[in-house]
């Protein structure tokens, strides 16, 4: 018989201690857990066990240079794991843990290298939900967790959309609800003179920048980098969030993109092909003869943040065999909205 991954409903405020007790035990005996956060849903693993989080690899089939973010209930945990607290990363905590931000630190000698992917760093968070911070505190170890998805695949914002990728693979998924948040966290590296984001996310630069002062942006960030390098980030290097059909993103002033879009459309129709878009509110009602998916107003990118995964997946439910998505303008966390699109895209990037 097939094994099916457990799955227990948790209440996202009040998680009953019983639930969490039993999870956290899976944890510390090796186990992997799918649980919910602020962000996406995460596949926990034990951070001090280099084969339990060996298995995180295998299950999402998650290249072995992909470095994994720790999750920790409290900063005295997130000390312990790293070899110094630079000024900056205190001030940060107090403004932003627990949140929807990854501070990148020197690594201690306790982080497997599994963990930190045989970089010399490595990326520590407090998540913002009392189901997460309770499995944490009751596993009693530090939790590795990249999003709970097969690699490469839109992330989870769901319990259904991590038994869609990893049902049998994994021990338990515990549901508490769509995550908030739609989008990863910000990942910021202090390892350097100056902080720089290596993923935009759930906090903008402009908001780290009002408690640090300079905050630079890794080139890579735009999804144009190319060529052989060692990530030192989840979602640096490789192809990510993408549907199982192409998707084709085309950026610039919303009338021409909104033009071209429908160009496109039309080419691809012509082909046979069935066309799915995903469009903005303002011009969802243009794209007459497609499959229509609302990401969210325009003006309004934490509700595209917030939809945006479950929008490409449900374009794949559709059935379609191509996607043609609109960009929006990358600021604020507009900026985090357009790394996912440009790294689902891959290198079909249309700039009008």
């Amino acid at each position: 018989m097939e094994q099916r991954t457990a799955y227990w409903r948790v209440d996202p405020i009040k998680p009953d201690p019983r639930i969490m007790a039993r999870a956290g035990l899976i944890l510390r005996q090796g186990g992997l857990v799918a649980f919910p956060t602020e962000t996406v849903y995460g596949l926990g693993a034990n951070a001090l066990d280099g084969l339990a989080v060996a298995r995180i690899f295998e299950v999402k089939g998650r290249p072995q240079d992909n470095p994994l973010i720790v999750h920790v209930a409290d900063r005295e945990t997130a000390c312990r794991l790293v070899r110094r607290v630079p000024a900056g990363a205190g001030k940060l905590m107090d403004a932003f843990w627990p949140g929807p931000l990854t501070l990148v630190l020197p690594a201690a000698p306790v982080v497997p290298r599994q963990v930190t992917a045989g970089l010399d760093s490595v990326g520590i968070r407090m998540p913002d939900h009392q189901v997460a911070l309770a499995l944490i505190a009751a596993a009693g170890v530090p939790v590795a967790a990249p999003s709970a998805n097969l690699s490469g695949r839109p992330s989870p914002t769901t319990a259904g959309h991590v038994l869609q990728d990893l049902n049998g693979r994994i021990e338990v998924v515990l549901d508490a609800g769509p995550a908030g948040v739609g989008l990863e966290s910000t990942v910021l590296d202090l390892t350097g003179d100056v902080p720089v984001i290596l993923r935009p996310g759930g906090i903008t630069r402009e908001e780290l920048e009002k408690v640090i002062g300079e905050v630079r942006v890794d080139p890579g960030v735009d999804g144009r980098s190319g060529g052989e390098f060692r990530p030192r980030s989840p979602g640096m290097k490789y192809r990510h969030y993408a549907p199982r059909v192409p998707l084709v993103l085309v950026e610039g002033e919303p009338e021409r993109v909104a033009a071209r879009l429908k160009e496109l459309a039309g080419i691809y129709r012509s082909r046979g092909l069935r066309v799915g878009v995903l469009a903005t509110a303002e011009t969802a009602g243009e794209y007459n003869g497609s499959r229509v998916v609302v990401a969210g107003p325009r003006q309004d990118p934490a509700a595209i943040a917030s939809r945006l995964f479950a929008a490409l997946r449900q374009l794949d439910e559709l059935g379609v065999d191509v996607i043609l998505a609109e960009g929006i303008e990358p600021r604020g966390l507009g900026l985090a909205v357009m790394n996912r699109l440009r790294r689902a895209a891959g290198n079909r990037i249309e700039r009008m």
